[in-house]
C-alpha cells in the first residue's frame, strides 16, 4: 500500500538561511541578519544579548548565506531534476515590507518571489510557503520590541493579505509561523524579543506567544476569505519526550515537557487554551493579557493541517536526577543511552518519528505534514569532488521507513515530506555552513570563502530514486 499516490515529496529552506542578498532589491534588515556566528550567537538568539545592527567584531552568515537570491533558477532546476513535488520556502518579510510598518509593499520583493514561483511551475513543483520563518523586521523590533507588542498582529496581517492576494494564482498551501514553540527557547530568533533587565521572561514569552497565536488564527481567516482553495497550517518543532526511566517522577516530568511542547498546537488546532496551560500559567502569574475577541478568534479559525519538524526525540529526567545532558535543536534533554548521536550531538531516532506521528495524529486527527527532517553533518568532497554522504542516506532511509510504517500500518493521514535544507544553508542554531543538510553541496565555508558553486551529493541521486518510486525504492 505505502504512501498515497498524491504524496508530496520535496525539500525545505528558509529565506534567512539560504537567500543572502540582504542589501538588494530594497530589502530591509531582519532579526536573522543580525544573529552572528560564533560564541555570542546563543546569547543573541535567546534574547539575552542586544544586537540590533551589525558590528565589525562579528561575522553575520545571513548576509550572503548560500546566495540563493542569485542562484534560485539553478537551484530550482536541480529540485526539478530530483523530482520534487513540493518546495517549502519562506518569504522574507523585509523584502516585501522593508521596515515592517509600510502601508505599500516593495514591488521588487514581490516580483522576486513571483519569479521563484514561476520557476517552480516550470518544473511542476508546488510551493508550500512559510509566511514567517524566524523572521521579524528590525524596524518592528526597534519600534515595538517585536512580538512583545500586540501592534505586531496588524503588521503581520498586512503582510499576509499582500501575499495571499498577490500570489493567489501560485500558492494555496501556507504555514503561518515556523516552529512557533521556539519562542520559548530562542525568543529573539523566533519573535524579535530582547529581554530588558527586571522583566519576567516567562511572562514576556507567553504574552508574545499569545500575540502570535491570535495572528495565526486571523491569518487562517484571511487565507480562506481571499481564496477558498487556500489551506493554512500551523507548524512546530516536534519530537516525542521519553522519560529517562520508569520512575514515576521521570514519567511525570516527561509528560509535563510534552504538554509544554504541544501547547501551541493545542491552541492552533483545537482552538482554545488547554486546561493544563490555563492552570499552570495562572498559578505562575503569567497568564497573558487578552482582548475580549481573542478566544472567539482562536476557536473560529483553527489550522487546516499540522506541519512539524522532526530531528530527534527527547529524553527527560526529574529535576532531582543528575544525568548527562544531550544537545538537540535548542531543547533541554538528557542523553538517551539507547541512541546514536550525530556530529553535533543530536540523537538519531527514526522510530521516534513514527512515535511522534502517532502521538500528533491521535491528539488532533488532522492531516499532518513532515516539513523538516534531516541530518546536519560534515560533508567533505574527495579528490575527485565526490561527496559520498552515505550517513545522510542511511539517516533519511530509516526515517522514511518509519514514516511509511506510520502511514501504512498505523493509519496516520500524512500529506507529504520535505527534508530540511535540500541544499546546504546556514544552520539556524549554530550559524554554521559546515553543518550541512543538503542533497546539493554549496561551495561556501564558515570563513566566507568559496565559489558558491553547486554540486550534487550522492544523496541527490538516491532521493531522486525515492521520489520516483513514491518511497518504495529506499536502497
Amino acid at each position: 500500500m505505502g504512501f498515497p499516490e498524491n504524496f508530496l515529496w520535496g525539500g525545505a529552506t528558509a529565506a534567512s538561511q539560504c537567500e543572502g542578498g540582504i542589501w538588494e532589491g530594497g530589502r530591509g534588515l531582519a532579526n536573522g541578519d543580525v544573529c552572528p556566528a560564533g560564541p555570542d550567537r546563543s546569547a543573541v538568539i535567546t534574547g539575552h544579548k542586544k544586537m540590533f545592527e551589525m558590528d565589525g567584531e562579528h561575522t553575520y552568515p545571513a548576509v550572503e548565506a548560500a546566495d540563493m537570491y542569485h542562484h534560485f533558477k539553478e537551484d530550482i532546476r536541480l529540485f526539478g531534476e530530483m523530482g520534487f513535488k513540493v518546495y517549502r520556502l519562506s518569504i522574507s518579510w523585509t523584502r516585501i515590507f522593508p521596515n515592517g510598518d509600510e502601508t505599500e509593499p516593495e514591488r521588487r520583493g514581490l516580483l522576486f518571489y513571483k519569479e521563484i514561483f514561476e520557476e517552480c511551475r516550470k518544473y511542476g513543483i508546488m510551493p508550500l510557503v512559510t509566511i514567517c520563518h524566524f523572521d521579524c523586521p528590525m524596524g518592528l523590533v526597534r519600534a515595538h520590541g517585536g512580538w512583545k507588542s500586540r501592534k505586531m498582529i496588524g503588521h503581520y496581517l498586512r503582510f499576509c493579505r499582500t501575499l495571499f492576494e498577490y500570489y493567489r494564482e501560485y500558492v494555496t498551501y501556507w504555514i503561518t509561523f515556523n516552529e512557533i514553540n521556539m519562542i520559548l527557547h530562542a525568543p529573539f530568533l523566533g519573535a524579535g524579543i530582547v529581554f530588558e533587565e527586571g522583566e519576567d521572561e516567562d511572562k514576556v514569552r507567553y504574552q508574545a506567544a499569545h500575540h502570535e497565536l491570535v495572528a495565526s488564527a486571523y491569518a487562517v481567516k484571511l487565507a480562506h476569505e481571499i481564496n477558498p482553495d487556500n489551506k493554512a497550517g500551523c507548524m512546530f518543532a516536534a519530537g516525542s519526550t521519553y522519560p529517562y526511566t520508569c520512575r514515576p517522577e521521570d514519567v511525570w516530568e516527561a509528560l509535563k515537557t510534552g504538554q509544554d511542547n504541544y501547547f501551541f498546537v493545542d491552541v492552533q488546532a483545537r482552538g482554545y487554551y488547554p486546561s493544563y496551560a490555563r492552570k499552570r500559567l495562572q498559578a505562575q502569574g503569567i497568564w497573558p493579557e487578552m482582548e475580549p475577541e481573542d478566544e472567539a478568534a482562536l476557536r473560529q479559525y483553527p489550522a487546516d493541517f499540522i506541519s512539524f519538524s522532526y530531528y530527534n526525540s527527547r529524553c527527560i529526567a526529574a529535576p532531582d536526577s543528575i544525568q548527562e545532558e544531550a544537545e538537540g535543536n535548542l531543547f533541554r534533554s538528557v542523553k538517551n543511552p539507547y541512541l546514536e548521536y550525530s556530529d553535533w550531538g543530536w540523537p538519531i531516532d527514526p522510530l521516534g518519528l513514527r512515535i511522534t506521528l502517532n502521538e500528533i495524529y491521535d491528539r488532533y486527527q488532522k492531516p499532518l505534514f513532515v516539513v523538516e527532517n534531516g541530518l546536519g553533518a560534515l560533508d567533505e568532497p574527495d579528490e575527485q569532488g565526490v561527496i559520498a554522504d552515505d550517513y545522510r542516506i542511511n539517516y533519511l532511509r530509516e526515517h522514511i521507513r518509519a514514516m511509511k510504517a506510520g502511514v501504512e500500518e498505523d493509519g496516520v493521514d500524512l500529506m507529504g515530506y520535505t527534508s530540511w535544507g535540500c541544499l546546504d544553508l546556514v544552520s539556524a542554531s549554530s550559524g554554521e555552513m559546515k553543518k550541512r543538510y543538503g542533497f546539493i553541496y554549496v561551495d561556501k565555508q564558515d570563513d566566507g570563502s568559496g565559489t558558491l558553486a553547486r554540486r550534487k551529493k550522492k544523496s541527490f541521486g538516491w532521493y531522486q530514486k525515492v521520489i520516483a518510486s513514491n518511497g518504495e525504492d529506499l536502497e
